[in-house]
């Protein structure tokens, strides 16, 4: 798998990701949570690895595969306590997709020399 259609995967499911958590907001059921904890554990997980030379997404994303995590998960018991941490957790997801994108290359102007006309030819 080459470098660049792994950043574009890890991008399409950081904003998968973001996307999950703002609809997290709403009233939802049981396994809707479980998933999104899946989702949003194995999302933050390539983050990482999308990341792994710059320390500070790894600790953020790291602290959100923890908080996330489906195998010993984290109970706040009240939605109320969930509703900022989806949101800022969705924010952070986005703020990664948009800092993180693929910069435009710009064209190298390439330079020619200009040959006068008959130059070659020309007679001292």
């Amino acid at each position: 798998m080459s470098k660049g259609f792994f950043d574009y995967f890890v991008s399409v499911i950081s904003a998968c990701c973001a996307l999950l958590l703002f609809i997290a907001v709403l009233k939802a059921s049981r396994e809707y949570y479980w998933l999104l904890r899946t989702v949003i554990f194995i999302g933050a997980l390539l983050v990482i690895i999308k990341n792994s030379n710059h320390l500070y997404w790894g600790l953020l994303f790291g602290l959100v595969a923890i908080l996330f995590n489906p195998i010993f998960p984290i109970f706040l018991y009240k939605k109320m306590y969930w509703v900022p941490l989806d949101i800022l957790t969705g924010m952070l997801f986005l703020i990664e997709v948009i800092i993180n994108r693929p910069k435009k290359v710009k064209p190298v102007p390439t330079t020619k020399k200009k040959v006068k006309k008959y130059e070659r030819d020309r007679m001292y």
